[in-house]
């Protein structure tokens, strides 16, 4: 695309934002709004406090991060003990886990799907 295209769309853009800047600035929501905000600015600079004094008085546990004891978290269940029965050779392992030595052999020699239907149930 052309530098000029782009300046131009650009232009384009920013005189429809500059609208809709003037459309907002006559909107009478708007001037209550900032009329609002105004009064309560000057009204905490009287009484010398922020917003996050108004929002602790309001909602005094608002922003607080609750802190979970250790013993309130959710614990992991417990892998369960498969075992495995070789058909050609009558080995057994029983593994939690998929990290045996012996079971990743078969696996390669045999494929994974025909090994996890050796699994006793």
């Amino acid at each position: 695309m052309s530098r000029l295209v782009e300046f131009r769309q650009l232009e384009q853009k920013l005189a429809e934002q500059l609208a809709e800047l003037e459309a907002m600035k006559g909107s009478s929501e708007l001037q209550h709004e900032i009329e609002f905000e105004k009064k309560l600015r000057d009204l905490l600079a009287k009484y010398n406090y922020s917003l996050r004094d108004v929002i602790n008085i309001l909602d005094p546990l608002a922003g607080r991060v609750s802190v979970e004891p250790e013993a309130a978290k959710a614990t992991r269940k417990a892998r369960e003990v498969k075992v495995y029965k070789n058909p050609n050779n009558g080995e057994i392992i029983e593994t939690k886990g998929g990290n045996h030595r012996l079971l990743k052999e078969w696996k390669a020699k045999y494929g994974a799907e025909e090994v996890e239907a050796w699994v006793s149930k």
